[in-house]
């Protein structure tokens, strides 16, 4: 079954700039999985330290393999610094 994911992430004002950079590496690299079949970052467009994933996996499988991935652990760790708060995951069920 396919997993679908946002994530909401809220940057420190002061990290905008570094999550983002830090953020589309990992846009490039996720795609690269061969369990990727979506993975989009969006920048709101009035709060510019929000950002937010809209992703799709192949399986449980593929998103667990994803969340081993070097990059993401690596993420995992400095994000506590750059967020001002733990991020928001939604699971969902495509339903249209």
């Amino acid at each position: 079954m396919k997993i679908n994911l946002t994530a909401i992430l809220k940057s420190k004002p002061e990290n905008i700039e570094e999550l983002r950079h830090i953020l589309l590496d990992m846009v490039d690299k996720s795609k690269s999985e061969k369990a990727c079949i979506q993975y989009e970052l969006h920048q709101d467009r009035n709060d510019k330290s929000l950002f937010i994933f809209h992703e799709v996996w192949e399986n449980q499988v593929g998103f667990d393999l994803h969340n081993q991935q070097n990059y993401i652990q690596s993420f995992f760790q400095k994000s506590k610094s750059l967020l001002q708060e733990e991020p928001l995951l939604y699971f969902t069920n495509r339903i249209a």
